[in-house]
Order: C-alpha cells, then sequence, then structure tokens
C-alpha cells in the first residue's frame, strides 16, 4: 500500500464517519420498523411520483451529511456554486442527516403517507438505501438526464444487489471496511481479521456496534460470499465473536469513536474505514490501514430521490453534475473518501498541485488494481432476517 501522507481538513476538524449506527435507540427503531416488515409502508410504484415543478422552479432541496462537501475558506461551497451558476437552478443545501437509523425514523411517516418529503436529493448509507428501495421509497432517475453517470461511474460500484443498474440511486462516495492498527507498538503487520484474535491483542481489540457494519469483514475471515451469505454465514461469524467477548479479548464495540481508542493506544487494532485511516495515518504514520488479505467490504453512501419530490429532473441533474470528473476530483480532494468517478484521478494528477497529486496516487482514494480484486460489496440484510440477526448481535454487544 502506497504510504502518501495527506493533509487533514482545510479547517482542522475531522471528518465524521457516516456508517456508524450511534445508539441503541437508533438500532432498535430500524429493527422494529424494517424487522417487520410493515406492509403498509410499501409505496407502489404508480404513488411515487408528484408533478415535476423543475421548469417552473429552478431550485431544489438536499440534504447531505455534515462536512461531506467541499467548502472554501468563506464557508461557500464551491462545486454547489458551479452548478447554481451554469444552470442557474439554485440549492438549498442542509446538513440535517446525523445518523442513518434517526434519519430513516423522521423521514419513513412522510414518505408512508406519500407526502411532500421537502427535499429532492438525500445521501444515505447503501445498507439503509437497501430498505428505502425495497420499501418503494424512492424514484427511477431518468438516465437521458445523467449522461455523466452512465459515462463515469465506477463499475465496481454500478450494480449492487439492493439496486441493479442502480436505477434509483447512485453513489456520492464510497468506502472500505478493514482494519486499522498500530503497527509500530504492535511490532508487527496485521494481514488478516483472523490476526485480530492472536493472544497478545487480548483486551486491545475494538468492533463496530452496528450488525451492518460488522457483519461484512467478519464473515468475509470465514470466506463468505458477502453478496449471498446465508444464515450460517452470519451465526458462524457471530459465534466467534461470542468467544471473544466471552474470553475478554474484544475491549469494546464502538461507533465513531473508534479512532480515539486506537489513537490514544487503548486499541491497538480495530475495524476501520478506509476514509478515517486516510485522516489517521497523516496525523499518526504509526497507524496502518490494511485491506485484509482474504477481502474488505466496500460500501457506498448513495444519493437517492424520494417518493414525491417536487424537482425530480434538478436532483438529476445536480448528481450529473458531480459526475464530471473535474467536479468529482474536486469534491474527493475536499472528502477524501473513494472517488466513485475513476475519471477524476487523472483531474487530479494533472492539476499541478503537490497534495491534489498526492491524492490521485492514494489507494484508499482511488483503489490499486490489486486492493479491488479484495473488495466485496454485501447484499442488504432482509426484513425477515433481521430480527433473528439483531437479537442475537443485540446480546453479544449489549446494545
Amino acid at each position: 500500500m502506497s504510504r502518501t501522507t495527506l493533509t487533514r481538513r482545510p479547517d482542522g476538524r475531522r471528518r465524521p464517519t457516516r456508517r456508524s449506527v450511534l445508539g441503541t435507540a437508533g438500532l432498535l427503531g430500524a429493527t422494529t420498523l424494517t424487522g417487520c416488515g410493515i406492509p403498509s409502508a410499501y409505496v407502489a410504484e404508480d404513488r411515487r411520483s408528484a408533478p415535476d415543478r423543475s421548469e417552473q422552479e429552478q431550485r431544489l432541496a438536499f440534504s447531505n451529511w455534515t462536512q461531506y462537501i467541499d467548502t472554501d475558506d468563506e464557508g461557500r461551497r464551491p462545486t454547489l456554486d458551479a452548478f447554481t451558476e451554469r444552470t442557474g437552478i439554485e440549492v438549498t443545501y442542509t446538513e440535517d442527516i446525523n445518523d442513518n437509523d434517526e434519519f430513516f425514523g423522521k423521514i419513513g411517516p412522510v414518505l408512508t403517507q406519500g407526502t411532500d418529503p421537502g427535499r429532492d436529493l438525500m445521501v444515505v448509507s447503501d445498507w439503509m438505501a437497501g430498505r428505502y428501495v425495497s420499501l418503494g421509497w424512492v424514484q427511477t432517475m431518468d438516465r437521458a438526464n445523467q449522461p455523466n453517470v452512465t459515462a463515469h461511474l465506477d463499475p465496481q460500484l454500478a450494480s449492487p444487489a439492493f439496486d441493479p443498474g442502480r436505477q434509483r440511486s447512485v453513489p456520492w462516495q464510497s468506502g472500505i471496511t478493514g482494519i486499522a492498527y498500530n503497527r509500530k507498538e504492535l511490532g508487527r503487520e496485521l494481514r488478516s481479521t483472523a490476526d485480530l484474535w492472536a493472544p497478545d491483542l487480548k483486551g486491545r481489540v475494538t468492533l463496530f456496534a452496528g450488525l451492518d457494519e460488522a457483519l461484512g469483514l467478519l464473515m468475509l475471515s470465514h470466506g463468505a460470499d458477502l453478496a449471498a451469505f446465508t444464515d450460517d454465514d452470519a451465526h458462524r461469524a457471530m459465534d466467534l465473536v461470542q468467544r471473544m467477548v466471552d474470553a475478554r479479548h474484544i475491549r469494546r464495540f464502538t461507533g465513531n469513536d473508534y479512532t480515539s481508542d486506537l489513537a490514544s493506544g487503548a486499541a491497538l487494532a480495530c475495524q476501520a474505514y478506509s476514509g478515517d485511516a486516510v485522516q489517521l495515518t497523516a496525523e499518526n504514520p504509526d497507524i496502518a490501514f490494511v485491506v485484509p488479505e482474504e477481502g474488505g467490504e466496500l460500501w457506498a453512501e448513495s444519493l437517492l430521490i424520494p417518493n414525491r419530490a417536487g424537482h425530480k429532473r434538478n436532483a438529476e441533474l445536480l448528481i450529473d453534475h458531480y459526475y464530471q470528473p473535474e467536479v468529482a476530483a474536486e469534491l474527493a480532494a475536499a472528502v477524501q473518501y473513494i472517488c466513485p468517478v475513476p475519471a477524476a484521478r487523472e483531474v487530479l494528477a494533472a492539476s499541478g498541485e503537490k497534495e491534489k497529486a498526492e491524492l490521485a496516487e492514494h489507494p484508499l482514494v482511488f483503489p490499486t488494481e490489486e486492493m479491488r480484486a479484495r473488495l466485496h460489496t454485501m447484499r442488504d440484510v432482509t426484513a425477515a432476517e433481521r430480527p433473528g440477526l439483531h437479537k442475537v448481535w443485540g446480546r453479544i454487544t449489549g446494545v
């Protein structure tokens, strides 16, 4: 793996991880709603659209996570401003998504009832996007309005199990779940998830608390096919975790705060996200991130157009704006997650700016072919599976 060192955000703040489940209430809320299926929550295709006011109203509302877009020193968002300047479409940009489950609980009743969601575009993690798609809560996009998406979308992200062909979702940014560890303090390399269970790591390992966040990497270590994992695959992985809990090998189960344990030395190794690793290694070169030999989990946070959105065409045009390689390159330079537009790499490499040129060579922003060969996308946990798996996982993790 390249050891290119990148600087932290210009404003000095740590980028928050968007994938984690951050508490028992959110976890149980999602389990109750989606686990029970709630047939009445499903929205048929003919009830999803509303009259599109895009031509009459040159605007749209975009909901996103905090610190997940480029900003300048004055707090402006240059790539959004460029879209408005080019198209005349004003964007109301709101950072009102703090947790997948929390947002699901907020917008779910609105989408079930078929009322105006108050937003035309939103970003959620793909494991959650799968629930929106299965419930019929998001609209099919018109690719005639999105030639850049057609031309430039990363093929490895182009057809997830929950949305074949990406008809209802388009990746905003992507990332990898792998292993981070303190190479200097440990004194050796970690190469596989099984290495987390070495005796000298007892009490110094953390795992993610969320089932959807933790399970994929654990199943890969047992040779499971993430795109078609079975109940036996899931329980085999959870049984091992239970044994590690009983042996007090696992320090704790975490949300976003795993980074503080690793930075302080309280943990020597942990499940980790590639987006955090870019910054962690910039701050402390002794911390390494590895995609295990048996594979890591590739995931994305994706743009969705909710049902009854009043400016669907405008939202489609904004999505396509971010799939221009030049625009995608600016966003990648700001957020430093895996860019879903591989052509942006050439833009950064030719930019003439040292930091951007280094970013073009960073494998956690533009993965190498060797790394890509070890990345796998996990299918969604179905509504039928979720209650049983969450019951076992909750007992193991204590959440």
